[in-house]
């Protein structure tokens, strides 16, 4: 694992498809470590014990099935918190202790938020280390491409527009200084936003989901 910043590593890579790269996150809460997204290395399991285990387990969607989560419950005791909208997907594969259907807050300054549109049970977390910095995950919402260009996760076919903008306007309200996407296209899915207002990289994003007007 690769250490982000004091209280956050970095599973190693994996690519679901040609010119996509995935990560698990591990953060280091005070009451317990948090795992965000999955990973399948199983060399992994043995870094996060050294690193106090995992008490909780947060998934962004349905992407993230894999058996690997009954693996990582039954070495850590951990549990699992996915949204209710893919909760029985989940289920197929391992037990669910928490289906949240609505945004709220939790222990050590985390929040999680749905965010349905990418897939029907996406969902970010926002956390407010006691270090002083604001992480947001987005799971596969918004990422940077390998442009650079923050881009919104839509797939024809699979998500669902009006939705998926109504999410990111939600979420634009939020001022991370890091960003933390599930999947991405360039060199990493880890961006400290500097300057950057988050507002203006939600509002990229959403160009590319405004149709284009017909000239017919």
């Amino acid at each position: 694992m690769r250490k982000i910043s004091d209280d956050l590593w970095e599973t190693d890579p994996e690519y679901p498809m040609p010119g996509l790269s995935t990560h698990a996150y591990l953060w280091q809460a005070p009451s317990g470590n948090v795992l965000f997204y999955n990973t399948t290395h199983e060399h992994e399991l043995d870094r996060m014990a050294e690193l106090g285990g995992v008490a909780r387990h947060y998934l962004s969607h349905q992407d993230e099935i894999a058996p690997s989560l009954r693996a990582i419950k039954q070495r850590f005791g951990s549990t699992l918190h996915v949204s209710a909208a893919e909760a029985d997907l989940v289920r197929e594969t391992a037990t669910v202790d928490e289906a949240f259907e609505r945004r709220h807050a939790v222990a050590d300054g985390l929040e999680v938020i749905p965010t349905p549109g990418h897939t029907p049970g996406s969902a970010c977390f926002v956390v407010r280390s006691p270090g002083g910095t604001t992480y947001l995950f987005t799971g596969d919402s918004i990422f940077r491409s390998a442009e650079g260009r923050w881009t919104a996760g839509y797939i024809e076919g699979m998500s669902h527009r009006d939705t998926l903008t109504a999410s990111l306007t939600d979420i634009a309200s939020l001022t991370p200084d890091v960003v933390i996407s599930s999947a991405f296209a360039g060199d990493s899915g880890v961006t400290e936003l500097g300057d950057r207002a988050w507002s203006d990289c939600v509002a990229e994003a959403l160009r590319q989901l405004t149709p284009e007007p017909s000239t017919g």
